[in-house]
């Protein structure tokens, strides 16, 4: 599914330069290859504020709450997406209400979240967090306009959308605020977890700031509870290395991506459609996106089969992701049900993710939908 090593190797002395440094100069909390990352990251996303913290969840948090989200507010978000998306809205102490996803990306749909707004709600909805899936940004002009029409602050996940973008404008500067990881398997990865939270905003970035190191403004002076989700210098060390390539890497996923959908038209196993019936639905890049692929996501009636017979062949696939959140049992004090958002439910059956990775090779992308089609003969 991915090869982490084919990254390693040609960096590893470059890599190991860094670290070095790091060793050199004892700075190992923040310091000043922390700071060279958010400087490189702020101007590489072309925003005004890019801040450093140890991992995407915790991004997440600090997103929300240095925009001043907390109790007595709403926020809506996706049943579609990782964990850590509903998570965090109740970490900082907010009430998520889910609405449902557009079938063709996966994403959280405008029109499923003009809905929940237009319906009675107990608590106030001040904020939409859109999750960028699968590296294509979510449907921002409908999301800028229930915005401006609704008042709500947007908090982009951008967890698996680092150089995505809606038309020309890159993800995390969309909103007012957003949450990047740097997740080992993401597109831009640290060697461990590291997240980053990016903003125009310049009291937003003064808050996140003070709340990633337990609510200091001056050492040892708190003016809030904040928390301790500081990134470590060996973190920010890697991230700096790995920028300078991170276009180029991006670009090479955009061209195994066409080379898949050639490949599967090619042997006359795609659909059309959104839905699949006997063979199987490609991903779409859809108009205004710059999709980064950080997976490959097809969509078969027969998933879980096809998996099987893939990992019988030593071919590796991934679910993103078999439960919808308002199904976890983690999150049944929400109140949702089986059948409250049937297009969520029906992509958790459905979907599979591909190898899909910069150092993928033509022939290994072969074998995998030569055995995709052998299955569905």
């Amino acid at each position: 599914m991915l090869d982490l090593r084919r990254q390693y190797e040609p960096l590893q002395q470059e890599l190991l330069r860094a670290l070095q440094h790091v060793l050199e100069t004892q700075q190992f909390i923040l310091g000043e290859q922390v700071a060279a990352f958010e400087k490189a990251a702020a101007e590489h996303l072309i925003v005004k504020h890019a801040i450093g913290c140890s991992s995407g969840t915790d991004a997440l948090w600090l997103a929300l709450a240095a925009a001043g989200i907390g109790p007595g507010d709403a926020v809506v978000t996706t049943p579609f997406s990782f964990f850590a998306s509903v998570s965090a809205i109740l970490r900082v102490g907010a009430r998520p209400i889910l609405a449902d996803i557009d079938p063709v990306t996966f994403n959280l749909d405008p029109k499923a979240v003009e809905a929940v707004l237009k319906s009675p709600q107990e608590v106030p909805v001040r904020a939409a967090l859109p999750v960028h899936l699968y590296g294509q940004c979510a449907d921002w002009d409908g999301f800028s306009r229930l915005s401006k029409e609704h008042g709500l602050k947007l908090i982009e996940d951008a967890a698996q959308a680092w150089g995505a973008a809606w038309k020309g404008a890159k993800a995390g500067g969309l909103g007012n605020a957003a949450a990047f990881s740097f997740y080992p398997t993401k597109n831009l990865s640290a060697a461990g977890d590291a997240g980053m939270i990016t903003t125009n905003s310049d009291e937003i970035a003064e808050r996140a700031r003070m709340l990633r190191q337990h609510g200091m403004r001056r050492r040892y002076y708190h003016d809030e509870v904040g928390w301790n989700t500081r990134l470590d210098g060996f973190q920010g060390a890697v991230l700096q290395v790995k920028l300078k390539y991170i276009e180029g890497w991006n670009q090479c996923r955009r061209k195994i991506a066409k080379r898949y959908s050639a490949l599967f038209h090619a042997k006359g196993v795609a659909e059309s459609g959104s839905w699949p019936h006997h063979g199987i639905v490609l991903p779409q890049e859809v108009p205004g996106a710059h999709h980064v692929w950080h997976q490959y996501v097809i969509r078969t009636a027969r998933r879980d089969a096809l998996r099987e017979f893939l990992a019988s062949r030593k071919i590796g696939s991934e679910i993103y992701y078999p439960v919808p959140l308002h199904m976890q049992a983690a999150l049944e004090d929400l109140g949702y049900h089986e059948g409250d958002f049937p297009e969520a439910e029906r992509a958790a059956r459905e979907v599979l993710a591909l190898p899909i990775f910069p150092e993928l090779r033509e022939d290994e992308q072969q074998t995998v939908v030569d055995a995709i089609a052998e299955f569905l003969s």
